[in-house]
């Protein structure tokens, strides 16, 4: 399956983590939305990011050291459309800036929120076809 997908990860405590490129960088203790893709396979992207011991590729690789995750909402799709769903949460979340956006001009494909629920709101209203 080709498509994108939105990481639901709690972070228990407030943490300060190293990531990468992107240096040492403050995490509040609450819950984070990471929108990625994958058009090679998104059941092994996501097995990947559940595993505990892998190779520290990705920006989120550094967080998911700490933070769990709750829930995955998977869309299928032939192109490319991570950029898309992160534009709909950038005007309603904080984000970590240039985390995982490298490789594209989106302000962050992490965004914060205290409450789980906030982000359900988003992808149920605004995002209908993820399950």
């Amino acid at each position: 399956m080709k498509g994108s997908y939105i990481l639901i990860i709690w972070l228990k405590h407030d943490q300060e983590i190293e990531v990468g490129k992107l240096g040492r960088i403050f995490f509040k203790k609450g819950y984070y939305a990471y929108i990625g893709s994958a058009l090679n396979g998104i059941e092994k992207r996501v097995e990947r990011h559940l595993r505990k011991e892998k190779k520290i590729r990705w920006h989120i690789d550094y967080l998911l050291q700490y933070g769990k995750i709750v829930n995955v909402f998977i869309k299928e799709s032939v192109k490319k459309e991570e950029c898309e769903i992160a534009k709909k949460f950038t005007p309603n979340f904080l984000c970590i800036e240039k985390f995982g956006c490298s490789d594209c001009k989106c302000k962050s494909h992490l965004f914060y929120a205290e409450k789980y629920e906030d982000f359900l709101s988003i992808i149920k209203n605004s995002l209908k076809r993820f399950k």
